[in-house]
């Protein structure tokens, strides 16, 4: 397991940024992080159940809490918070960045999604509200 000596949170660029003792740094875009985030939520129980993440190109993280000695918990903008990324998980993302990413828009393209907030074509992708049980 690799945990990073140093991590910051970079506002302006939102990205956060992974220094390790070996030298290696990764730069992980929050929206990078929002999408490909560890939860059953997005990731799903098994590859098909994995949800696409769409329209997140401004979510920033809000939050960082230590989950134990294994993990961080990030917070989003949107609201998001439910995945835990272990250290092995960051350098994963970290190393496979470019192929991760390209894979990622190659899949919004795909079905005529967007990364903006605002693009009607999301619309389809979005959580449907729960409806209330009527007791």
């Amino acid at each position: 397991m690799r945990i990073p000596v140093d991590i910051v949170l970079h506002k302006q660029s939102k990205a956060m940024e992974l220094a390790y003792e070996d030298g290696a740094r990764y730069v992980l875009p929050y929206e990078f992080l929002r999408v490909l985030s560890p939860s059953a939520e997005v990731q799903g129980h098994s590859p098909d159940e994995a949800v696409l993440q769409v329209g997140k190109r401004d979510v920033t993280v809000v939050g960082v809490e230590p989950v134990g000695t294994y993990a961080l918990r990030l917070v989003f903008s949107d609201g998001h918070d439910s995945g835990f990324y272990e250290w092995d998980y960051f350098v994963e993302l970290g190393e496979n960045q470019d192929r991760y990413w390209q894979e990622y828009l190659a899949k919004l393209d795909a079905v005529g999604a967007s990364r903006d907030p605002e693009d009607p074509r999301n619309e389809p992708f979005k959580p449907k509200p729960q409806k209330a049980c009527g007791r």
